[in-house]
């Protein structure tokens, strides 16, 4: 072999071996690169801290020796005197501090309406044409301080409980008669000295959290203090709720 045919055929495999390597290459830059995997989680259980406002409707009552006194007293006049929950209202501020994925601390600060209310009227048909009536409410007003556990069973579905305390900040009894579309009679008394200053209660329910941000959540309040602080009589604190929050 002469060295001008060495010299043709190393040229010639150069060649060769330069156009594989421009095909693979061009065959590369044509297959898209594949996108990185994803988990998508509850957005309160991934963005951080979140922090909301809070509000919605109370429906309050009272258990205990005393509304058994009262349930005794309204069989005995045959009707004539019914308990009635009491409708409220409430609002606060909260913080979600997330603990994994699906798991979340929230404690929150909320201004909350309880009590119950007792219409009674004459029960005698004799005087049924005066249509008399007596109403009696009594009126609660509370600072919740609430920290709740949450617990996601879904991306935005939860469950939530945990402890409250309650610091009483007003509390009224309102009394008022009428008789025939008329008012008779109107008068508050305060009660706030005879209550006892803060209440204690176990809550939980469920909600659900929405990704812009906003969310609905109803749940149950179970009173567990007396509420006389004298102990003269037994009764606590029972609340239903529902309420519209917005986390930002």
């Amino acid at each position: 072999m002469t060295t001008a045919q060495l010299f043709a055929r190393l040229a010639a495999a150069t060649l060769l071996v330069s156009g594989f390597a421009t095909a693979a290459e061009a065959q590369v830059r044509r297959v898209p690169a594949r996108p990185a995997s994803s988990y998508s989680s509850p957005s309160s259980a991934t963005d951080g801290v979140k922090f909301g406002i809070r509000a919605g409707v109370n429906v309050a009552d009272l258990s205990g020796d005393a509304v058994n006194t009262f349930t005794d007293l309204a069989d005995y006049t045959n009707g004539a005197v019914t308990k009635q929950m009491k409708p409220g209202f409430y609002a606060g501020l909260y913080a979600t501090l997330p603990l994994g994925p699906r798991f979340a601390i929230e404690p929150g600060l909320g201004y909350s309406e309880k009590g119950v209310k007792l219409n009674g009227r004459i029960p005698l048909e004799q005087f049924n044409f005066l249509n008399a009536k007596l109403d009696a409410t009594a009126r609660l007003a509370y600072l919740d301080i609430p920290v709740l556990a949450k617990a996601y069973i879904t991306d935005g579905l939860y469950v939530y409980a945990g402890p409250q305390a309650s610091v009483l900040l007003s509390g009224k009894a309102r009394v008022q008669a009428s008789a025939l579309g008329f008012s008779a009679f109107k008068t508050d008394f305060d009660v706030k000295d005879q209550l006892r200053t803060v209440d204690f209660a176990v809550v939980g329910g469920l909600g659900y959290q929405f990704q812009n941000g906003f969310g609905l959540s109803a749940g149950y309040d179970y009173g567990l203090s007396s509420l006389d602080k004298n102990n003269n009589f037994d009764a606590q604190n029972r609340v239903i709720k529902a309420s519209l929050n917005y986390s930002f």
